[in-house]
């Protein structure tokens, strides 16, 4: 074990204290961690690792044989778990015959009597000893650093909800995305399910331009107070957003209303039309209203809601320079000239924005960020999760976000009854320009898309999330649809001659 290594105490009070600990234990851990159980018989090893596997799985029934005699159970769950009971093990060196080095690789490891090959084991293992104390049992963690932080903070998240009201309430692990924030459910006593945001304060980046990192820049969001802002905006107008129950904005953790589970989406993972015709309505709607830039929050915070200016728009556009055409060319960086030329186009097509309809645009207005409430009516049936980074800017910028949604493929029928909806319910509105916002849309579409297509490379290769290689060419369709307007002719031409985009789009 590492030297230094930072230790974790904590006194459990009885066995529904240790299973709640090791239910815990199951938002805490990720693949590649080994966690060493040690203990007298007794002292609550069995529990902690019972509850630890039910959690992942998310069933409070699962079987948990003793692995006594096979030495090795696998698990093929959330994350894949192998549970070792190596009291039993001859030698240490059988270790690798039991798939041990695999079994790391793939998941997380959990280990009962380590010291039965103790030298076999990783050195950055998270050490994990149950002693009994009084009636009790105390734990003692000794971690590496990175381990003990994750430990620490779901540890914090507990304290979290047994402050906010729901002591011994059961998590469970939910959702995570793209970005530094992840979901727990939060079961209560009533049975009735909350959602926790779990979203620790931004670290601090490089700095990219004029010495500000890139979510300054881009105005991406670094706390929750955008996220309670905005969502007490939406609910004061009648739209489903989540009531914020209690939140913490020095750690980021945010007890929320549960929205449902229900989505946009048919279980092929198709969209579902009537419920993306209801979300452009509401979107619809929301473009119909004035929206404060200014919002209190608490008594000593007002949150600006930021422009979605000229430095934010082409911060996020430069990705395709520095993410996707190097990637493209094999590992060849796009020259100055084809830089200078790019920039210079979107220069213009932003000058072209300024006289655009501009309102509140929620960003990520699309599938994976909407809930399906089925029972209720008119917008309550659109459930509106993630606009913590909402801007003011063009509006025709969400309508692009949900007409074409990054995660999955609208036909071209589907495409032009949704617009045709929008286009409906905006001109009943009286004093819509559609030749004007037509022509934002597409901008607006380029704008997203040229974005898109450099994240899924950045997600790839600096982030070690492949996954998202996946909407490449669909984000790249998508792109071709925009480039089709006149407007855009210049940046259509620089995307052939870059072949970023086939010459026939």
């Amino acid at each position: 074990m590492m030297t230094g290594a930072p230790v974790i105490s904590l006194f459990l009070e009885d066995e529904a204290e240790t299973i709640r600990f090791g239910e815990d234990l199951a938002l805490a851990l990720k693949r590649g961690d080994c966690l060493a159980l040690s203990g007298d018989l007794g002292a609550g090893k069995s529990s902690l690792a019972r509850a630890f596997l039910r959690a992942m799985a998310d069933d409070d029934e699962l079987e948990v044989p003793s692995p006594t005699f096979t030495l090795v159970q696998a698990y093929n769950l959330r994350i894949a778990v192998a549970h070792f009971d190596l009291y039993r093990l001859g030698d240490p060196a059988e270790l690798t015959e039991l798939g041990f080095d695999e079994a790391l690789q793939d998941g997380v490891c959990l280990v009962e009597w380590p010291e039965m090959a103790s030298g076999e084991l990783p050195e950055d293992r998270i050490a994990l000893k149950l002693e009994h104390e009084g009636l009790g049992r105390r734990v003692t963690i000794v971690a590496p650093e990175k381990q003990a932080a994750r430990i620490r903070r779901v540890l914090a998240i507990r304290d979290f909800i047994d402050d906010a009201g729901y002591p011994g309430a059961k998590r469970r692990f939910l959702t995570g995305d793209a970005s530094l924030r992840a979901y727990e459910a939060v079961y209560a006593g009533d049975g009735t399910r909350r959602v926790l945001m779990d979203w620790p304060p931004l670290p601090g980046g490089p700095p990219v331009l004029d010495g500000k990192p890139y979510p300054k820049v881009a105005h991406i969001a670094e706390n929750a107070y955008p996220f309670v802002a905005i969502a007490n905006v939406l609910r004061q107008q009648g739209f489903a957003a989540p009531e914020v129950y209690r939140v913490d904005y020095d750690q980021g953790i945010l007890l929320l209303e549960d929205l449902g589970a229900d989505g946009v989406l048919n279980a092929q993972g198709q969209p579902i039309t009537d419920r993306y015709r209801a979300s452009v309505a509401c979107l619809a709607h929301l473009h119909s209203l004035a929206v404060p830039q200014d919002i209190p929050v608490t008594d000593c915070h007002v949150h600006h809601i930021p422009d979605f200016d000229r430095t934010a728009m082409k911060m996020e556009v430069r990705l395709v320079l520095d993410w996707h055409l190097p990637w493209k060319r094999g590992g060849t960086s796009a020259s100055d000239a084809e830089r200078d030329e790019y920039l210079a186009i979107w220069d213009n097509l932003i000058d072209e924005l300024a006289t655009a309809e501009t309102n509140l645009l929620l960003r990520d207005f699309h599938s994976p960020n909407i809930i399906w409430r089925e029972n209720e009516i008119g917008i309550a049936r659109v459930g509106l999760i993630d606009f913590q980074d909402a801007m003011i800017g063009p509006t025709a910028y969400d309508l692009a976000s949900m007409t074409q949604d990054a995660r999955v493929t609208i036909a071209p029928d589907l495409f032009q009854q949704l617009m045709d909806d929008y286009l409906a319910l905006r001109r009943a509105q009286g004093g819509f320009d559609e030749a004007r916002f037509l022509k934002t849309w597409a901008i607006m579409s380029a704008q997203r898309n040229c974005k898109l297509a450099g994240l899924w490379v950045r997600l790839m290769q600096r982030d070690g999330k492949p996954g998202y290689m996946k909407h490449m060419p669909r984000t790249l369709s998508y792109l071709s649809v925009a480039l089709r307007h006149e407007t855009l002719a210049p940046l259509r031409d620089w995307c052939v001659k870059t072949g970023i985009v086939p010459s026939e789009s």
